[in-house]
């Protein structure tokens, strides 16, 4: 399962995974009518929390969903509410509410949990601005690291990612990498990852990020 599947990175390893023939479902809002697909707004709580119905075994959760509503952003502006509640609510909130509900199904196959959190989640690379996502990320990592350590008795993996600066609405024509090199790249740690390295922080294409 891969929320947010509906545009960006999240609708190319949707794409990317069929094409290699796993089974997938793609959450998002305004999902199309149709086997997988699951629609679902990650503010609405309630359906986020209903994801695990009528899944019995799933091999891996991609918590993918995400906003960035304070882009540029500095100490000197006011501070925005809502941005604040929904970057939290959607970024972090809505990653813990699909691994609970995807729990059951998740044990039941020893799957694993990958999160995409971003570079900008770094403690150690901390460069100020943008607070709202940067703490949002970072409760995210945090979420994931705390995970790792729970789920690892029930044969759980749980990894944490930067997705790479990609050129989609959220990253911008600027950015450095396409869609396909960060879904490709991060389809490869998913299959990596293990109870090894439960717990990791990576990049899409395979180094280890600083916390």
């Amino acid at each position: 399962m891969i929320t947010g599947a509906g545009r960006g990175i999240g609708a190319e390893l949707r794409a990317r995974l069929l094409a290699r023939g796993d089974d997938v479902i793609g959450t998002a809002r305004g999902a199309p009518a149709g086997p997988g697909w699951r629609q679902a707004d990650m503010l609405d709580h309630d359906a986020v929390a209903a994801l695990g119905h009528g899944i019995d075994r799933l091999d891996l959760l991609v918590c993918n969903a995400g906003v960035f509503l304070d882009r540029d952003r500095t100490v000197a502006d006011p501070v925005d509410p809502r941005a604040w509640a929904e970057s939290f609510a959607i970024n972090v909130t809505a990653v813990a509410t699909a691994a609970h509900a995807l729990l059951p199904a998740l044990t039941a196959a020893r799957g694993k949990i990958a999160i995409i959190s971003s570079q900008l989640a770094s403690h150690t690379n901390a460069a100020g601005g943008s607070y709202a996502y940067r703490a949002s990320k970072a409760a995210a990592l945090s979420l994931g690291r705390n995970l790792a350590a729970d789920l690892k008795p029930a044969g759980i993996a749980v990894g944490i990612y930067h997705p790479g600066w990609v050129r989609t609405d959220m990253g911008g024509g600027a950015a450095a990498i396409s869609p396909a090199d960060s879904a490709s790249g991060l389809m490869a740690r998913f299959d990596a990852l293990s109870l090894h390295g439960s717990g990791c922080f990576e990049t899409w294409d395979g180094r280890a990020h600083p916390f």
